[in-house]
């Protein structure tokens, strides 16, 4: 089946055109959660825990090792679907079954969407658990607890906003596929004629005009009754 157009896609087989591909919003939006969640788990995992007096490691949001878990766990596992769905970007265009492509787009609706969810989780979790915290020694990973927080917020948008544009593709292929295969006749339009070019359109040329002709040349050459 032929996917050329489908799902907002160019068609099925054109040559790869780098500067489109950098330019699409589906493409820039993914690049920035992808810069987003490296910050979130790489904030977290440098300087997210410190050593208390007997050595042992404990997390500053609060001491609760599963905010920190949680932010690391959201963070790594939105760097591996942005990586993820930018090659499925790259591949899009190659796709020529239209079921193929319309699967890509609703994975990367849902997946958008409950990660603009999950990320509205962690914010409020994190911010929830900082707040109840004692402020470490000297100052110790504050930038990097609080920078966590921070990008968790800006994740919510950057997921959110490439879930709309699945949504947008994703209708938009919907549309094409329910779209009529003809154009309607205009109304109150004028009648067809029996031949396309005819200048008097209410002219009709008689059927048969060549047997009528026979028939009136032989009345005509009939023998007068005696």
């Amino acid at each position: 089946m032929d996917g050329g157009g489908a799902y907002g896609g160019g068609k099925a087989g054109a040559p790869f055109d780098p500067i489109s591909f950098v330019q699409r919003p589906q493409v820039i939006l993914k690049a920035v959660c992808l810069l987003f969640s490296i910050i979130v788990f790489g904030s977290i995992s440098s300087k997210g825990y410190m050593n208390d007096e007997s050595g042992k490691e404990y997390c500053l949001y609060n001491k609760d090792a599963n905010a920190c878990n949680y932010g690391v766990g959201i963070g790594v596992l939105a760097f591996l679907a942005c990586i993820g769905f930018l090659v499925g970007e790259y591949l899009f265009e190659q796709m020529s079954s239209v079921k193929t492509r319309k699967h890509y787009v609703l994975a990367d609706l849902g997946f958008s969407g409950l990660w603009a969810f999950l990320c509205f989780i962690g914010f409020c979790y994190l911010t929830n658990a900082w707040n109840k915290s004692a402020t470490p020694p000297d100052g110790y990973g504050v930038n990097n607890v609080q920078g966590a927080i921070a990008f968790l917020f800006f994740s919510i948008f950057s997921w959110a906003g490439s879930a709309w544009f699945a949504f947008q593709r994703f209708k938009q292929g919907t549309d094409a596929a329910f779209a009529p295969s003809y154009e309607a006749d205009p109304v109150g339009g004028a009648g067809y004629t029996s031949y396309p070019d005819a200048p008097d359109a209410a002219y009709q040329e008689q059927p048969f005009p060549q047997q009528q002709q026979q028939q009136r040349g032989m009345t005509d050459f009939q023998a007068p009754a005696y």
